[in-house]
């Protein structure tokens, strides 16, 4: 840990190492540069590539000591593990294949971890993950984004207060149009790995933004699965893995619900979108429209919130980080989850009690959870799209 100072007041300041990130991957700067954005951790240290020379090229460009750029994640997290300075966390930003070893490697060393999702390709994997971090009071933190916009944070709270009533169904959806082509034989780096099974896991589609509706139903709705029916359709001539996604849900509430998620719906950037239905009222809330969510209520009017200007629940209104008409997006969202990871790991080092507000990020639970219900959505599809007890 080292010292940063503001206003004059020195405090204590994290540091984190990252695995994964290095030139020509586009995935590592978002996560840099969204830790950066709020002050709290300092980058130390890196194996940004199996390639030592991008490791040392990235490091150089990011202003590091070359001691602490490493030619594996195995030498970073043993060495680091070592340090009187050692990095108070790693963040791991590499393809799903790789997530289970890294994480492992950086928990038996005493390190704390923030890892991409999915979480790992195998539950197991993931249950020891959540074991290990639990046995050893290591942080675990995995990278749902979307959670960690101010409105999602408020609408959620609008639920569990019961503002719409009992929940009686959910549609969420996820198109993009990105893999309509066969882009991965082209030689982009993003779709190559993703249509790997051997890097991405047993799915593309539902791996990569399906498990995004999965978690954002979850946090924003508190319904638990209890099952589901899917099906999973592959259009791309050649391609080995999903690419589009149809599933039915029953939650154990007795509440139904119904997720979309495609990658070759052309004329769709980033489309994640949220609809919940209640006995009172209703909900709606787009990623590409962050900071407004429209209310229907049985019996008054519509209304449509506004981040900024409207009066959210403390909680999510904290969150909010500029006046009204300046948009916040994806960049502030990644640093929102960040900010809250670092304050409770502060805060954890400093013997300080942690709360539920505390831990309002996305947890190695989370993980777990996404993990389960990618390996049941294959299963559904392969079964002839059954219902698979989740």
């Amino acid at each position: 840990m080292i010292e940063g100072s503001a206003a004059g007041k020195k405090t204590p300041r994290l540091t984190y190492g990252m695995v994964g990130g290095g030139q020509g991957a586009f995935i590592g700067d978002v996560h840099r540069k969204s830790i950066a954005m709020d002050g709290q951790a300092e980058l130390a240290a890196g194996c940004f590539s199996r390639d030592y020379q991008n490791t040392l090229t990235t490091g150089e460009s990011l202003g590091l000591n070359k001691e602490r750029l490493y030619k594996s994640f195995e030498e970073m997290m043993e060495a680091e593990g070592k340090r009187d300075d050692r990095i108070d966390f790693v963040v791991i930003v590499t393809p799903n294949n790789s997530h289970f070893a890294i994480s492992k490697a950086a928990l038996l060393n005493g390190i704390h971890v923030v890892c991409d999702k999915p979480l790992t390709t195998d539950s197991k994997d993931a249950e020891e993950l959540q074991r290990l971090s639990e046995e050893k009071g290591l942080l675990f933190g995995v990278t749902y984004t979307y959670t960690g916009y101010p409105v999602v944070k408020h609408l959620r709270e609008m639920v569990a207060r019961g503002d719409l009533g009992t929940i009686r169904f959910v549609n969420a959806e996820y198109p993009q149009e990105w893999l309509s082509t066969p882009l991965e034989k082209t030689g982009q780096k993003q779709a190559e790995w993703r249509a790997d099974p051997e890097q991405s896991g047993i799915s593309n589609c539902v791996g990569d933004i399906g498990s995004h509706i999965e978690n954002m139903v979850s946090y924003l709705t508190g319904q638990k699965i209890q099952s589901l029916c899917a099906r999973l359709d592959t259009f791309v001539e050649g391609r080995l893995l999903d690419d589009n996604a149809s599933i039915l849900i029953n939650y154990d509430s007795g509440a139904k619900g119904l997720y979309w998620s495609s990658q070759i719906a052309v004329g769709h950037d980033n489309g994640l979108r949220v609809r919940v239905y209640g006995t009172k009222g209703s909900l709606e809330w787009r990623q590409e429209d962050p900071n407004y969510a429209t209310i229907h209520y049985l019996d008054k009017p519509t209304v449509i919130i506004s981040r900024g200007r409207d009066e959210m629940y403390p909680h999510a209104q904290s969150f909010s980080r500029i006046p009204a008409g300046h948009p916040e997006g994806y960049f502030e969202a990644f640093a929102n989850i960040y900010s809250t990871f670092c304050k409770a790991l502060s805060k954890k080092l400093a013997g300080e009690s942690l709360t539920a507000e505390d831990m309002d990020f996305p947890s190695v639970a989370e993980g777990v959870q996404g993990v389960q219900y990618i390996e049941k959505c294959v299963e559904s599809s392969q079964k002839g799209a059954a219902w698979i007890d989740f």
